[in-house]
């Protein structure tokens, strides 16, 4: 199989796929606390629409899945789809991203499927912390789930947005998780996918302050490697089990080595996380058109993407500002 390419020479072999737009929490960076207007069930790409598309990329090259959402477990039969991904010819390795209220009964069997890692969106081990961020009470939900993956032996990658005023002091409890347990505690720069845009005047906690802080308190913190294509920068306390990413998601640092595309619940195209869908693969799967047509849009899509997340703010239709909810963009 040829690896499939963008026109900067970046390969694209990574697909994240909403499954739904909706979710149970209603987490202070993602949207209003009064929710989004969640589309009707008809406007979401069908289990049958999802598996034409992977077996269709799949072939192109895309050899990596991440099941998002919203919550991907809000949908119904989740793990029917899920079992039927994992016969798709090409598809190398799966992952999921979840909240985990959801998650715990399922998490044996996403063991047996052969599910390659799990992130787990967690900002605070504080549970009134928690239901002051995320809107709702389901802290110990969460952390059983983490427990139980983790007795499962499933890969974990904690996600946690860092926010002025919400949760700055989690950033030292959540990293001595990384003492005794095997988990990557990710701490990710807020972005403004809420629903209304930036909470703040000015953007305060940038990778680099969050790297200082944590130098300051963990002196002998130390760079590790970092696979290609990551995300992250990553660190680890000598001793302890588990590492530290942190994730320059506004400060987009890391564009020019992204091999990620994204499908909205609704079936838009992003080829960046800052643009606003560059092409409605829903309307072509449902208009009739064959998988070389398909193909064909696909390609053209990828000769068209932005050589980073700044020029992809900027191409967007009339100029709009990002406000969107993370939920409705797919994680």
């Amino acid at each position: 199989m040829e690896t499939l390419y963008d026109n900067h020479g970046r390969p694209i072999n990574y697909l994240r796929l909403a499954v739904t737009d909706r979710c149970n929490l209603r987490c202070f960076y993602c949207m209003p606390e009064q929710g989004i207007t969640y589309l009707p069930k008809k406007e979401l790409l069908t289990f049958e629409e999802i598996i034409r598309l992977i077996s269709l990329t799949a072939s192109m090259g895309i050899s990596k899945i991440r099941l998002t959402g919203g919550e991907p477990f809000v949908r119904n039969d989740l793990m029917k789809l899920i079992r039927n991904i994992v016969e798709i010819p090409g598809v190398k390795e799966w992952h999921i991203t979840t909240n985990g209220i959801l998650t715990a009964p399922h998490i044996k069997e996403l063991k047996k499927l052969g599910v390659a890692s799990v992130n787990l969106s967690l900002d605070t081990l504080d549970r009134e912390r928690f239901k002051q961020i995320t809107r709702r009470d389901e802290f110990s939900s969460c952390l059983a789930t983490l427990q139980a993956l983790l007795d499962n032996d499933i890969a974990v990658k904690i996600n946690a947005v860092v926010m002025e005023g919400k949760n700055i002091e989690d950033l030292i409890a959540m990293t001595e998780m990384t003492r005794n347990k095997n988990v990557s505690v990710r701490f990710i720069e807020e972005m403004p996918f809420n629903g209304a845009g930036s909470h703040y005047k000015s953007f305060t906690w940038s990778y680099r302050k969050i790297y200082e802080y944590l130098k300051l308190n963990y002196p002998d913190l130390e760079k590790i490697h970092d696979h290609a294509n990551s995300t992250s920068y990553n660190y680890k306390i000598p001793g302890y089990s588990g590492s530290i990413g942190i994730i320059a998601a506004f400060s987009r640092t890391f564009c020019g080595s992204c091999n990620r595309i994204r499908l909205t619940a609704q079936g838009i195209l992003k080829t960046c996380l800052y643009d606003d869908g560059v092409l409605d693969i829903r309307t072509l799967l449902r208009s009739g058109a064959n998988d070389d047509e398909i193909k064909n849009q696909l390609m053209k899509a990828f000769s068209q993407r932005p050589a980073n997340g700044f020029i992809a703010e900027e191409r967007r239709k009339n100029h709009t500002p990002v406000h969107e909810s993370m939920s409705t963009i797919g994680g």
